[in-house]
């Protein structure tokens, strides 16, 4: 038998090796291209509907519409807040994946520091990629062609169609109206801003602020198609905005005018009010600002101005500044001393002041015997201090409470302040030390601790003339808001509110004829008296520096007194109310022809609508002893008054 060659066996052995591996290699492909097939049928036969879901978000742009905010308008429906159309540059970081390098570019085409757009990426880096970011709002012509230029190389970049406020010139009602702006990081983080997003823009002071919910609307937005550069190529749909509703204020827009122009050069405030309605019908604050600064991005520049004036152009001085109310308080101290039945006896000797405790208070002048009938238009600081040093801190303390002092009023305004009213209690509360008579002396021409704001010193003796009924101030009218916005804005700006305090009926004719007396001759007003007008008030020179050292030394400058006055026309019942704080204006007087141009300006108007503008305002028929005639003539005949609190007052007291 022939041997085979081992050689030969060896190669038998290798082509049958081959062969298994071939056929293990088909069933391989055969699987594999299964499974490919099944994938493709999923694909695009099972997954058909979800992948076409994602195709057309790749191509689709949700787009933000702001939603207008409401105007607002001043009581006879003249606008006084508007929105204009704007252009806003927004960034959309789905469009590119390395910002930084596009930065410089951005920077240069819109105007804006490196470091800002920097600082906005930063502010939104924790929130959703698909969020646009608002770049720069309010966008100049030469920064839209700038983007249109520059799609390819910054697909990031994208314009949306805005609303902005447009709000009156020279900060006219600047801090009644207030002002919008974005939120903050630090707003974000508060409760208040819960459900807002970083981009929104949201009332940050006056009406702008409280009636936020109402006025701001609620957004929509866009759904458009755009290419692989982002640039929008047609439009699918869209949720439609729902603009804010619009409101009505208070305010009449003339008297307003009066009021800022007779406040112009003078650093201060001025609040004029309907004591029957509490309405607020003017409010001034100076110095002011430009709030259409704020409703787009604000500059450093203009902050740095702001926040560094001595001035404080950003605060509301109507509602917050709180300062002692100097011989204003005195129509408090009057109404004190005659319901305790100390003032109608009273007379003291003014030999230019007095000396308690053993130490000299002064008066500004020697007015020799001085009675109530006098010491209110004379202003005698000398039959004050007596007055205070008899009726002690309590008793003091108890009325200027009950006429709403140490207490907000509950203006529909943010950040409004309560003052401060001494008392034995108070400083053992706030000093823990007890409270020393001498104190008190001071106490009754509005001096020491005593604190008012002029929105308190308007209520207070509107009130007083108005027979005792007090008012809460507001800035809209509570009836045109929903109801359950009406009773959330009460329940947010707690005060003292609407009340009735008891005033007898002589003693109410008392005060209201002595300060009409005060706008007479001889009174501390005098030189501000209005022909053919009703016209009352009190004047007050609050002193900086320490009123022992002379009623003359008024101080200059920063140290210079504040001069205050508060009027109202007619003199009972009145209809307007008009309290102003100069501040560093010296001697009280020089408030009063402001308040008497605001007064005119309202009464003026008031008799065009009658139709009859010579017709002299009825004055009240005076008590026993009638208030100097400011025109030097006879007094009107007319019937007397009807105090507006006479159902709600105990039986009348005798001395």
């Amino acid at each position: 038998m022939a041997l085979i060659p081992k050689t030969e066996r060896h190669s038998d052995r290798d082509e049958k090796v081959a062969a298994g591996k071939l056929h293990a290699t088909q069933y391989i492909v055969v699987l594999v291209l299964a499974v490919l097939a099944a994938g493709m049928w999923r694909l695009q036969v099972l997954g058909v509907d979800n992948y076409r879901m994602l195709a057309e978000a790749n191509r689709v742009r949700k787009d933000p519409v702001r939603a207008p905010r409401g105007k607002i308008f001043d009581r006879e429906g003249r606008i006084l807040v508007d929105n204009y159309p704007s252009v806003s540059c927004f960034l959309l970081r789905e469009q590119v994946k390395d910002l930084n390098a596009d930065i410089p570019l951005m920077a240069r085409g819109l105007d804006l520091p490196v470091d800002a757009i920097e600082a906005t990426l930063r502010r939104y880096a924790s929130s959703p990629k698909y969020v646009p970011i608002p770049l720069k709002q309010d966008i100049t012509p030469d920064e839209q062609a700038f983007i249109e230029a520059h799609r390819n190389e910054l697909p990031e970049l994208e314009t949306f169609d805005d609303q902005r406020r447009l709000y009156p010139r020279d900060g006219f009602a600047a801090h009644l109206i207030g002002y919008v702006g974005e939120l903050s990081a630090e707003d974000l983080n508060s409760a208040k801003f819960a459900f807002y997003e970083p981009g929104d823009v949201v009332g940050k002071s006056g009406v702008e602020e409280t009636y936020d919910e109402i006025l701001r609307g609620k957004d929509g937005s866009r759904d458009v198609i755009v290419d692989s550069h982002g640039k929008e190529v047609g439009q699918l749909g869209q949720q439609i905005a729902t603009p804010g509703q619009d409101l009505r204020l208070t305010i009449d827009l003339d008297v307003q005018r009066a009021a800022e122009l007779a406040m112009e050069g003078h650093n201060g405030a001025l609040v004029a009010m309907d004591p029957h309605t509490g309405e607020i019908l003017a409010m001034v604050s100076r110095p002011t600002y430009d709030p259409n600064q704020f409703s787009v991005r604000l500059t450093k520049d203009y902050w740095s101005q702001i926040v560094n004036n001595p001035d404080h152009p950003m605060m509301n001085k109507t509602i917050q500044a709180q300062l002692a109310p100097g011989s204003t308080f005195k129509i408090i101290m009057s109404l004190a001393g005659l319901e305790e039945n100390v003032a109608q006896s009273m007379h003291v000797m003014c030999n230019g002041g007095a000396t308690f405790y053993g130490r000299f208070f002064a008066c500004d002048r020697h007015h020799g015997m001085v009675g109530i009938d006098h010491a209110i238009p004379w202003s005698c600081d000398t039959f004050y201090y007596t007055l205070a040093n008899k009726l002690g801190i309590d008793t003091i303390a108890k009325y200027a409470t009950e006429v709403g002092l140490s207490q907000k009023t509950g203006i529909d305004l943010p950040d409004e302040a309560a003052g401060t009213m001494p008392s034995t209690a108070w400083k053992m509360k706030t000093q823990h030390d007890k409270w020393y008579a001498g104190e008190t002396i001071s106490v009754g021409i509005g001096q020491g601790a005593v604190q008012v704001t002029p929105i308190q010193l308007a209520r207070a003796l509107g009130g007083i003339a108005s027979g005792g009924v007090l008012k809460r101030p507001h800035v809209v009218f509570p009836d045109e808001l929903p109801p359950e916005m009406a009773s959330a804005i009460e329940s947010s700006f707690p005060g003292s509110g609407d009340r009735v305090i008891p005033i007898t009926p002589e003693n109410w004719e008392t005060i209201t004829n002595a300060m009409a007396a005060a706008l007479g001759p001889g009174g501390t007003a005098g030189a501000a008296h209005l022909d053919g007008i009703d016209f009352a008030g009190k004047t007050g020179t609050a002193e900086v520096i320490s009123h022992s050292a002379g009623a003359t030394s008024l101080g200059t400058g920063a140290t210079r007194a504040n001069a205050w006055f508060v009027g109202m026309a007619p003199r009972r019942n009145p209809d307007i109310v008009v309290a102003v704080l100069w501040e560093h204006g010296g001697w009280g007087a020089g408030s009063a022809p402001v308040a008497a141009q605001v007064i005119n300006a309202y009464i003026t108007k008031q008799r065009k609508k009658e139709g009859n503008l010579v017709r002299v305002a009825e004055a009240p028929k005076p008590a026993a002893t009638p208030a100097p005639n400011p025109d030097g003539g006879p007094t009107a005949s007319v019937a007397p008054a009807v105090h507006p609190g006479a159902a709600n007052l105990p039986a009348v007291r005798q001395p």
